[in-house]
């Protein structure tokens, strides 16, 4: 008898929050695997949020159930069910070409996440004052998320390097030629070798393989395909993590400096030329006193990667429960007129 009567309940729930399928966008997404257990484990309370993910990002799925277990982050319903819309207090919009068309109800906030660079991400006239929340890798957004940070240690460890075959190295697949980074290499190659990976060189990579060939490299290209504030990727937190020194092209110096001690890394502005960063690089390789000293930071901090989007979903979520302020953003003030 108790099962016929939650059963009924939950159809009841469904049919008044449902909103017509001709309203609800272009794309069918399969429901969340999380629907049926999440609504009564979580929803049952007052004080949980529920934030609606109106589309993958990049197509890609995530466990929508891990905000509590993984990221010790209480009170959050996570859905990619559109059934939900009517009662999401935020919709969480990765991909700005695909808005709701429905009805906005009066509580909800619209989140607009982004990790593009504004020289790769277009402008559009539909979504200025749409949005309430910003989740960006810029500090200024409203929920902060770049790709990386740098903890510290809870012990000193020692500095244990793997033995390096190859000078410099830079993986690349996207590659355009007006690209500053893209001339910046045409001349450097010219003045000291350069071991090249990636679709554009021929040499695609697995994960396993990206790691155990950069790891080789006393120096490594971490070089921004644009160059924009805060624009830091995971280039430059992976050469960091496996103990090769970033050569940067990308925001200033002071930028960088921000996550980082200077001493962790080379930046391109520091040299008048590439031939002139090209010599430097040459002595670095044969003078091991001066090229361990990149490397001494990483006996009192370690590097953590951002990238999940598991957590970045928590992260958001944490954030709209915490907040209850109330504000539209003009994005293209804020992004694209930086």
């Amino acid at each position: 008898m108790v099962t016929l009567i939650l059963a009924g309940s939950v159809t009841l729930l469904l049919m008044c929050f449902k909103p017509s399928t001709s309203s609800v966008g272009q794309v069918n997404l399969p429901a969340s695997p999380d629907v049926g257990e999440g609504l009564f484990s979580d929803k049952s309370s007052k004080n949980v949020t529920t934030m609606l993910i109106w589309s993958w990002p990049f197509g890609k799925q995530f466990n929508l159930t891990v905000c509590d277990s993984v990221y010790n982050i209480k009170g959050c319903f996570l859905t990619i069910d559109r059934n939900f819309y009517n009662m999401s207090d935020a919709v969480l919009i990765h991909n700005q070409n695909f808005l709701p068309t429905i009805q906005r109800p009066p509580f909800q906030r619209w989140i607009w996440m982004n990790f593009e660079s504004p020289s790769h991400y277009p402008k559009s006239p539909e979504i200025e004052n749409l949005f309430n929340l910003t989740v960006n890798y810029r500090r200024d957004a409203d929920i902060k998320m770049p790709y990386g940070s740098i903890e510290i240690l809870d012990v000193e460890r020692d500095l244990v390097l793997r033995v390096k075959n190859k000078l410099l190295c830079w993986v690349v697949s996207d590659w355009k030629e007006r690209y500053v980074r893209s001339a910046y290499y045409y001349e450097l190659r010219k003045y000291v070798p350069i071991s090249g990976y990636g679709k554009y060189f021929g040499k695609p990579l697995t994960a396993t393989e990206y790691y155990r060939t950069l790891s080789k490299c006393k120096f490594y290209l971490a070089l921004e395909n644009s160059i924009h504030m805060d624009y830091i990727t995971e280039k430059f937190f992976n050469a960091l993590s496996l103990k090769t020194v970033p050569v940067v092209l990308g925001p200033p110096r002071e930028n960088y400096e921000r996550i980082i001690q200077g001493d962790a890394f080379i930046h391109v502005d520091d040299f008048k030329s590439p031939k002139e960063l090209a010599d430097y690089l040459l002595l670095l390789d044969k003078n091991e006193e001066m090229y361990l000293k990149y490397f001494e930071w990483q006996r009192h901090f370690k590097v953590k990667k951002h990238t999940s989007w598991e957590f970045r979903a928590c992260r958001v979520c944490d954030h709209v429960r915490r907040h209850k302020e109330y504000k539209t953003i003009n994005l293209h003030k804020w992004f694209w007129d930086e």
